[in-house]
């Protein structure tokens, strides 16, 4: 039986809880970006706030915190108070992916981070280049399979979403083809076009200006659906392979233990936002698919590609130390 102390405490301390979130937010919400700035991840965080900004009046600083392919800014934030001035725009890579390929990741995307929602999608393409003998995604299982082994395909870098989803293809084909690894696309585009690649998985805004300066080839979109800036590229779903469909995603999430009001207020507004045309313009111009809906919603993306990605980590033998 509670004593009259402890219930005044209680009660003093609901009363300062329902306050600070009636008042949320009364200062600048910290939003940690762990990539460089200037890249896609950063781009979406600050096209997004901007537009909460301008109809709630709310103040973002967007940190770029970069690192462990994204996973130093998402420590960071784990790690922060739970009081919601603090959120990360995270991805696939460093949610879903990074607990399977770093033995040793200091969070866990379950336990320690909140969903907020799920701000948008964005798939890959495959690409070869135009001097290339492999004029769809045909040419290249009917090569695959007539000699294991002897097509390569880059990405890159190991472990990334890209490269996991040229396996997740060559599981689905049962085709066997080399990874080579590159740090980040700048030389690996070079190689592409000159021949020396024979295939190339990567973001379709990095990718869509040499396809359509006619220096690249496109064989097929990873989505379930085509992508708008590519209408003529078929996707591997219908290209034999019924059913696959891997993109990379983006979204807000929270320290855990951020007040659920407080959540709340934050997925309605970046909701709001989302629905905005100018908006979904911006992000569909950077190759994104804009998403939104609840923070149970995407707390489910999470778990169900923890397991998906997580296989595919194992069958390649991906690890990074």
């Amino acid at each position: 039986m509670l004593n009259r102390r402890t219930l005044v405490a209680l009660i003093a301390f609901s009363s300062a809880a329902v306050a600070s979130a009636q008042s949320y937010p009364n200062r600048a919400i910290r939003v940690v970006v762990p990539f460089p700035a200037g890249g896609g991840t950063d781009l979406i965080a600050r096209e997004v706030t901007q537009k909460v900004t301008q109809s709630t009046g709310w103040t973002f600083v967007v940190e770029n915190k970069p690192g462990a392919g994204g996973n130093l800014g998402v420590e960071a934030v784990a790690k922060s108070p739970a009081d919601g001035y603090t959120i990360v725009l995270g991805q696939t890579s460093n949610m879903s992916i990074s607990p399977s390929l770093y033995p040793k990741l200091a969070y866990d995307p379950v336990k320690d981070l909140t969903p907020i929602l799920l701000v948008a999608n964005a798939p890959f393409v495959m690409v070869t280049g135009t001097g290339s003998p492999h004029k769809t995604l045909g040419d290249v299982v009917n090569v695959a399979k007539a000699k294991p082994g002897t097509l390569n395909f880059a990405s890159p870098g190991n472990g990334t979403v890209a490269h996991l989803t040229g396996e997740l293809f060559q599981s689905a084909a049962s085709i066997k083809m080399q990874h080579v690894p590159y740090k980040g696309a700048a030389q690996a585009l070079t190689d592409v076009v000159s021949g020396a690649i024979d295939l190339y998985l990567g973001s379709v805004p990095t990718l869509i200006g040499q396809i359509k300066q006619g220096k690249m080839r496109a064989l097929a979109v990873t989505s379930a659906n085509r992508v708008d800036d590519l209408p003529q590229v078929p996707t591997i779903n219908e290209s034999g392979f019924k059913g696959f469909d891997a993109v990379t995603w983006f979204g807000f999430l929270a320290p855990a233990g951020t007040p659920k009001d407080v959540l709340s207020k934050l997925n309605t507004e970046f909701n709001a936002a989302l629905k905005q045309p100018d908006l979904r313009k911006k992000l569909g111009d950077q190759g994104a698919d804009p998403a939104g809906g609840t923070a149970e919603e995407f707390a489910a993306l999470i778990k169900d590609d923890l397991v998906r990605w997580g296989k595919v980590v194992k069958q390649s033998g991906a690890r990074i130390d």
